[in-house]
């Protein structure tokens, strides 16, 4: 879990904005890209999970890999 510090920002008693150090910022952003990514991903797979496949021996067979 990403630990976070903000600082905030209120206007007329209420939190407005929440002020996080570069660090924090670019771990933040870069674990919701990572979660992204996986959404991505794990959409395709539902997306393809019924077209047929071909195995790796398989494609090896075709191209005569490693023979």
């Amino acid at each position: 879990m990403i630990a976070l510090h903000p600082e905030y920002l209120e206007k007329n008693g209420k939190k407005e904005f929440a002020i996080l150090s570069v660090e924090e910022f670019d771990e933040l952003k870069s674990y919701i890209e990572d979660m992204e990514d996986l959404l991505d991903l794990r959409n395709a797979k539902e997306e393809e999970k019924d077209l047929p496949s071909i195995s790796l021996s398989e494609v090896k067979n075709i191209f005569e890999i490693n023979r």
